[in-house]
């Protein structure tokens, strides 16, 4: 798996979230079209990162001018790409192909598909782009 290289833009919003919430953060990832900054979560960190009734994540998003979303890291593949399509319900996680080469099949219930895509695909982008850069898993595909 390549090392991920962190913008000097993506550093600096990471200290911020960082100060802000006091939960250790990973990766981000800024996403201009949707107007929000995705951060990833060190495991056990998610309760700290939203807060109380969700005071932190409120805070940093207010400080930072953009949607938070944060998403917990997980050593494992599929549990990470589990945590990415949260609150939607993933009832299975299949890999197809080798290396950089991967792709992650990702079964949903009817009912929580829309949530699993999310408003003009923001969803399915987000655990795109995230498991590419957290896994080396070249696309992830809804069933």
């Amino acid at each position: 798996m390549g090392e991920i290289v962190l913008t000097e833009d993506c550093m600096r919003l990471i200290s911020q979230f960082e100060n802000l919430t006091g939960a250790s953060s990973r990766d981000c990832i800024i996403d201009d079209r949707n107007q929000r900054i995705i951060f990833v979560v060190n495991p056990g960190e998610m309760g700290r990162a939203i807060g109380k009734k969700g005071t932190s994540i409120k805070k940093a998003s207010e400080e930072m001018g953009k949607r938070i979303e944060v998403v917990e890291y997980s050593t494992s593949p599929e549990q990470f790409i589990k945590n990415c399509f949260l609150p939607a319900k993933v009832t299975s996680v299949e890999f197809e192909g080798e290396g950089g080469e991967r792709i992650a099949k990702v079964a949903v219930p009817d009912e929580d598909r829309g949530i699993a895509i999310g408003k003009e695909g923001k969803n399915i982008f987000k655990a795109k782009k995230l498991s590419q850069r957290q896994h080396d898993i070249a696309d992830v595909q809804l069933q």
